[in-house]
């Protein structure tokens, strides 16, 4: 390490000493510290990697000795899981009705400034009884809009985080597989901002078929190009409201069904896939039913145990079901809308 980062490092060591979150270590593993930069250009010193019988493998070496946790260190394999099962356990009360956590982020929201007071004196009551402690610094009070897993959530709705779009629109044109799938993991986080997003990706997502031979052409650039314009246009979708009714717009094409989920005429999400290989010799009938059908999972997180007021499609060809394959696909829509 360089001067300044061993300097730094015993910074960083005595802390966690005093507080008795590392001790020093006799293990006979070991492995290096080093640096990485946070997102304020400040260090984290970070090691490459309880039950009380593996405290020794967590020993890690420096300039200055050998040192183990004793307590859950940063970047064990199960170390996310179980924090977010003890954030979870701690907030029990309030989660769903003013608090959402994920791992060690947590949203307090509330719809006006005397109730968000109350809140935030709840939430800290309750991280002060179990000796959890937040940074200052990462903390921010009396929001209107903020910034929470790549998302930016306000009065408005839920809008796409312009920060992480930077990343989609600075992306080179994919010229591997794995790089395809980079770029579709990383744009498919945003798919329910994206109307027909299966569609505008198929070309792309064919050429990560087994044994497909990879030639970009001029439909996998424009899907490549679209998405990235898309994404910068994204709308602002809705929060839904439980206390009131969900309408969902289906359509179905030659490349794939798809779903809207709206409410009092917003946007709340799109969905979308790629037809099936049985699915392409379907006829029009059964590809409206299909739409119907689209992933209704997707939406049942957010409209879970509610009313689904109706289901529109362009035409009506439902109506008649004969087929056993057909009825089964209906009582897949009836569970959401048993009014139909």
């Amino acid at each position: 390490m360089a001067p300044d980062e061993l300097k730094e490092l015993k910074i960083q060591l005595q802390e966690p000493l005093d507080k008795g979150f590392i001790r020093p270590s006799s293990s006979p593993w070991g492995c290096p510290a080093l640096f990485v930069e946070k997102k304020d250009r400040g260090d984290r010193a970070i090691i490459d990697k309880n039950r009380e019988e593996d405290i020794p493998k967590t020993a890690f070496s420096t300039g200055y000795g050998l040192y183990e946790y004793p307590v859950m260190s940063f970047g064990l394999t199960n170390a996310p899981a179980f924090f977010m099962y003890m954030m979870n356990s701690v907030f029990m009360n309030e989660l769903d009705k003013f608090v959402v956590v994920f791992i060690d982020d947590i949203l307090i929201y509330s719809k006006n400034e005397k109730e968000h007071e109350e809140h935030l004196r709840v939430v800290l009551t309750r991280l002060r009884e179990h000796k959890l402690y937040a940074k200052f610094s990462k903390c921010a009070f009396w929001l209107k809009e903020v910034g929470f897993l790549g998302h930016i959530l306000s009065e408005k709705g839920v809008a796409v985080d312009p920060s992480k779009v930077k990343d989609v629109l600075n992306w080179k044109q994919p010229e591997t597989v794995t790089e395809i799938r980079s770029f579709l993991g990383l744009a498919g986080y945003y798919c329910r901002f994206i109307k027909d997003f299966s569609k505008i990706a198929k070309p792309m997502t064919s050429l990560t078929k087994k044994n497909a031979k990879f030639v970009w052409g001029p439909k996998c650039e424009d899907g490549f190009r679209k998405l990235k314009k898309l994404l910068t246009t994204a709308p602002v979708l809705a929060q839904p409201d439980v206390t009131k009714p969900f309408d969902v717009y289906c359509d179905a094409s030659g490349r794939g069904p798809g779903r809207v989920l709206m409410q009092e005429g917003r946007v709340i999400a799109y969905a979308s896939r790629q037809l099936r290989k049985h699915e392409a010799n379907y006829p029009t009938h059964d590809l409206e039913l299909a739409a119907s059908c689209t992933r209704p999972e997707d939406m049942e997180a957010l409209s879970a145990g509610q009313h689904v007021s109706y289901l529109h499609r362009p035409q009506e060809p439902q109506i008649h079901l004969h087929t056993a394959r057909v009825k089964h696909e209906a009582k897949t829509v009836v569970r959401v809308d048993k009014r139909l």
